[in-house]
């Protein structure tokens, strides 16, 4: 029996509970299969005695098919969604929305499923589920604009399976293989195609604002799940298939950088979270790109903290956003002396983004550095720490600043329901426990994929760290005292996707307009032909035509010669 339990996916037990959720009318049976699941999940995940599993293998069409793949690799990614879906569940119980719990448990599973699919086929199926599944629940904050932005959300996502379909397939042509292993741009179009897939779901530069377009109009709860799985499941798929590409580096480190710009001017705070998302992300594609041991682990471990203290970031300000009805910073500040609890876990989320020693990204981000310096990477290694000072200022001060702080609203609004605190304390704990210098952060390089002698607490580096953040710090404190900081306000901020929303639509509806009035034109003009045809073919050939009017003789007689002549000519040249 343990053998059989070995070879199943945890990914079924969260699948089994979005089914149990979509029949079961009652609201506290479903949070508490909803907070079960992930606990059925852990046990399957604990039941191999080594790694190296292949569970689920079978054959379909002569392809070999393995849902369930436990390497040094999936292992940690399994571990840390397994972690999030139960921390989800516990934010979420005070939600009695059953779209939303069905939808939550079946993409937390899909997106278990395919970081433990060994083949193509299986990652394309549980690739498809999460974009299906998560949709639901920017749907149900059900305004225009969520139902707008999910449908785009929907598409983009799509594509992106579409993408890896046909990868996957042209992959199976050459090589006569669906497993899911290093692919490499050296594939060709296969992997080109592949390498889009992924980068689509990871939001690589001009693909990315998909993130920032659907993520601030998802539901409260919502926010919280969709902030932990899609991007560090495509980090996942990078670092299987192509680890050690170097256009990795320059896309990650463009991605670490950007997002700084539009976050600091930007006035909704889970916008800003969104930006910060591929800021984060572009850390551990840089780690992907180096494609070192450390480097690689150092990707795994920063992704292993972010879906913690992204999702505290995200609970958070959820918190906000349902206790006041916004997320805006021009309409928020003050509201530590009504929820001082939600604005301590926040500032814990704030300060462990930000690197500070003792929290969780301090011994993970450090790892990508230290690789990236090893290297000799020097230009990627200044725009890192740009990017990480550019951290601090947007996440790591402005988030908490503003919702807690700042200038004061006014706003009284009551703290956050107690599972929502419960949740928030305990990914603020593992945002500390997970860099604890005794047997915390040793405890997560264990879990990495290659075994590594990194020591994050050197004098060196604590003392670098600090005099960044106090850098930043100082510069964020004279530009709010000189008045030159930017200032937030209802806007629109213009990123790549007007080029499409706006330029492409406003393109297509001119082009449309165009092409309608050119057919009118030539509607006319063939209307206008057509009349002028009738009336020559009517004045020939009308009883009162030219045809039916007697010709002199003598004019009958020279055509009747032209014509003769001309089919001697004819007869002439074909013999």
């Amino acid at each position: 029996m343990p053998d059989l339990f070995a070879q199943i996916s945890p990914a079924w037990a969260l699948f089994l509970s979005g089914l149990i959720c979509a029949v079961v009318p009652v609201h506290t049976v479903r949070k508490l299969v909803m907070v079960l699941a992930p606990l059925a999940a852990f046990l399957l995940f604990l039941a191999p005695s080594t790694l190296g599993v292949a569970g689920g293998v079978t054959q379909i069409a002569g392809m070999d098919i393995s849902t369930y793949r436990l390497d040094r690799l999936s292992y940690p990614f399994g571990l840390v969604f397994i972690l999030a879906a139960f921390l989800t569940a516990i934010f979420a119980w005070h939600n009695k929305d059953r779209v939303q719990d069905v939808a939550s448990q079946f993409y937390a599973g899909s997106a278990l499923g395919a970081v433990f699919a060994g083949d193509f086929l299986t990652l394309f199926v549980f690739w498809e589920i999460t974009a299906i599944a998560s949709v639901f629940l920017i749907f149900r904050r059900g305004t225009t604009a969520s139902r707008n932005a999910g449908m785009r959300y929907l598409v983009i996502q799509v594509l992106s399976g579409v993408l890896l379909l046909a990868g996957a397939v042209m992959l199976w042509a050459q090589t006569g293989s669906l497993a899911f292993d290093e692919v490499g741009l050296d594939a060709g179009l296969a992997g080109w195609l592949v390498f889009l897939a992924f980068g689509i779901k990871c939001a690589f530069p001009f693909l990315h604002n998909w993130l920032q377009d659907a993520y601030p109009q998802s539901t409260v709860t919502g926010g919280v799940i969709l902030s932990a799985f899609t991007t560090k499941m495509a980090v996942y798929a990078l670092a299987r298939g192509f680890a050690g590409e170097e256009i990795l580096i320059w896309i990650g480190a463009i991605m670490t950088l950007f997002p700084i710009f539009f976050a600091v001017i930007e006035d909704d705070l889970r916008r800003v979270l969104s930006y910060s998302i591929n800021n984060q992300v572009g850390f551990m594609v840089v780690g992907v790109g180096v494609g070192t041991s450390l480097a690689l682990n150092g990707a795994v471990a920063h992704a292993f903290a972010d879906v913690i203290f992204k999702a505290l970031l995200f609970m958070s300000i959820g918190a906000v956003l349902m206790r006041t009805g916004t997320a805006r910073v021009s309409q928020l500040g003050g509201l530590f002396k009504s929820m001082p609890l939600s604005a301590f876990f926040c500032i814990i989320g704030a300060a462990s983004i930000s690197a500070l020693p003792l929290l969780s990204a301090f011994v993970t981000k450090s790892m990508i550095l230290a690789a990236v310096a090893e290297e000799g990477h020097w230009v990627i290694w200044l725009i890192l720490i740009f990017a990480s000072a550019g951290v601090l200022e947007h996440a790591g001060i402005k988030i908490p600043y503003s919702a807690f702080f700042g200038h004061d609203s006014g706003r009284r609004p009551a703290e956050a329901p107690f599972n929502m605190l419960l949740a928030m304390g305990l990914a603020a704990a593992l945002c500390i426990a997970l860099a604890f210098p005794w047997g915390g952060y040793q405890w997560l390089y264990a879990i990495l994929p290659y075994n590594t002698a990194y020591n994050p607490y050197t004098w060196d580096h604590v003392l670098t760290q600090y005099q960044l953040l106090f850098g930043a710090t100082a510069a964020f404190v004279i530009l709010r005292l000189v008045n030159l900081a930017p200032h937030e306000k209802l806007s629109t901020i213009l990123d790549f996707d007007w080029v499409y929303r706006k330029l492409g639509y406003g393109a297509g509806v001119w082009i449309g307009d165009m092409a309608g009035r050119l057919m009118a034109h030539l509607g006319g003009v063939a209307r206008g032909a057509q009349a002028r045809w009738g009336r020559t073919l009517g004045e020939v050939f009308t009883p009162g035509g030219a045809v039916a009017r007697a010709l002199p003789s003598g004019t009958m007689s020279i055509w009747t010669a032209i014509l003769l002549g001309v089919a001697l000519v004819i007869a002439y040249v074909a013999a």
